[in-house]
């Protein structure tokens, strides 16, 4: 099996020097995705819930473009840059990845990439068609 780099159309182009998304058989590896709203090219400064549900909404974007899904989430990264925003992350990230909810990692950063207050990535699977 090959690697496979790809960028998505739908989600947020990358900001920097890496890919999307990288694929090895049917598993996908996506990039930690911010609080960048593709429909306008700003970012959500509003309440950690409302940057939440922009990061999840991203990643919703990203894996249905490649022919996945949130349901198949295997693992998730989570960033804050701040814990005390903890709890109310968590009620939106339920929401999007429950009730099956795949394993994580959540860990505070010291600050993330222009000043957002959370960041997440994910690997998930393809489902054969």
């Amino acid at each position: 099996m090959q690697k496979r780099v790809i960028n998505t159309t739908k989600g947020p182009e990358a900001k920097g020097p890496y890919s999307t998304v990288v694929c090895h058989g049917n598993i996908a590896y996506v990039s930690g995705q911010g609080t960048l709203d593709p429909a306008t090219g700003q970012f959500v400064r509003g309440s950690i819930e409302e940057q939440t549900e922009r990061v999840l909404e991203n990643l919703k974007l990203i894996l249905e473009e490649i022919g996945s899904g949130l349901e198949y989430v295997l693992k998730t990264t989570v960033y804050l840059s701040d814990m005390d925003n903890f709890a109310a992350m968590n009620e939106v990230y339920a929401r999007y990845m429950g009730p099956n909810f795949p394993a994580r990692t959540c860990i505070q950063a010291g600050r993330l990439p222009f000043d957002m207050g959370v960041e997440i990535e994910v690997i998930a699977e393809i489902p054969e068609e």
